[in-house]
């Protein structure tokens, strides 16, 4: 079941709308501006009702883009070098907004959108048209993005059409903890990413090319560990995202559904696994928070996230696009998904 109330309105007087999505006791709301995430509620061990997402009680914060929180990333999730982008032959310039490069779609992204809302069923659609030469991109991208909430688990399909060729990388900017969204760091969650392969970056967060074997580094979590247990250790790369900030290539075939990552308090027993048919998961360990959210401050590292998507910048390499091309062309389609579905341990 799926209902919905009024929000709040934004600076400029428009009425923002929260789709809640019920599985039983537990529940997930939705916002129709920046297709947000605001809220995730799950049991934990004792059966307490436990909100697992960072978020903001008013919209003013959202507006501010204030670290993305829960929103829908757009057009292209992550970075691209300087913004500089070729397609057939013509090369855009993006609009930059971190340290000299294009970040999660720029000046005004998908986060600050509102995005057509209709409920059918047990399906929240949001969609969104995103014109030709928006934010200096090229071509009319017609979005799609469904949430399903069911069995514990939260489901979200993406989908894009375009009538010029373009480039998309769609993701969500959920942050999460799973000892609650209110209470304390994420460093003493538990981790465990299915990946063999992290991508190295230079000191603006753009893959340099190459990749790196994780054995043996701070960014082995084919094995379930605190994610603070590393994340001070001195490593050039996690130097240069002060703390985790990185692309894991996932381990299984290209376009195949299977397992991302798992996460997991041994306090509060909540354990959250993800699945995606993408082919790489950015891990984001909250190195940069610093606002008050929903009860309480949000401080550096008081949440996670785990954005499926495309290897950042792979638009400029040929080593990286062979792990999933951000191109879209007229005539295709762009299509995955991502779930995360909860469960208690101990």
């Amino acid at each position: 079941m799926i209902t919905q109330k009024p929000f709040a309105k934004t600076l400029d007087g428009r009425q923002v709308t929260a789709y809640t999505l019920h599985d039983g006791e537990a529940y997930a709301t939705v916002l129709d501006f920046g297709g947000t995430l605001q809220s995730l509620v799950v049991p934990d061990k004792k059966g307490r009702l436990t909100d697992v997402v960072l978020g903001y009680p008013d919209v003013t914060r959202y507006e501010r883009n204030s670290g993305y929180l829960g929103a829908l990333i757009g057009r292209y999730g992550n970075r691209i070098a300087e913004g500089h982008v070729n397609i057939e032959g013509k090369t855009y310039e993006l609009y930059c907004n971190d340290r000299g490069n294009h970040l999660h779609g720029g000046k005004t992204g998908f986060n600050r959108k509102f995005w057509n809302a209709e409920v059918r069923g047990d399906e929240l659609v949001l969609t969104l048209l995103s014109p030709d030469g928006e934010e200096f991109y090229p071509g009319n991208l017609q979005v799609e993005v469904i949430y399903t909430f069911q069995n514990r688990e939260l489901k979200i399909r993406y989908r894009a059409v375009t009538d010029k060729t373009t480039v998309v990388n769609l993701t969500n900017h959920a942050y999460f903890n799973m000892n609650g969204e209110s209470n304390g760091s994420i460093l003493d969650n538990y981790l465990c990413i299915n990946s063999k392969i992290v991508i190295p970056t230079n000191e603006t967060m753009i893959p340099t090319g190459g990749f790196r074997g994780v054995a043996g580094t701070p960014f082995d979590f084919t094995q379930p560990k605190e994610i603070g247990r590393d994340i001070e250790m001195y490593d050039i790369d996690l130097e240069n995202g002060n703390g985790y900030d990185h692309c894991f290539v996932l381990d299984k075939k290209l376009g195949e559904y299977g397992l991302c990552a798992v996460a997991e308090s041994r306090r509060s027993g909540i354990r959250m696994t993800c699945f995606t048919d993408a082919p790489c998961v950015q891990f984001y360990a909250g190195n940069g928070l610093h606002q008050e959210g929903k009860h309480n401050y949000y401080g550096k590292r008081a949440g996670f996230c785990l954005e499926t998507e495309m290897i950042p910048n792979n638009v400029n390499s040929r080593e990286y696009s062979v792990y999933g091309s951000s191109y879209l062309r007229p005539g295709e389609v762009y299509s995955y998904t991502a779930a995360y579905r909860f469960d208690t341990i101990g």
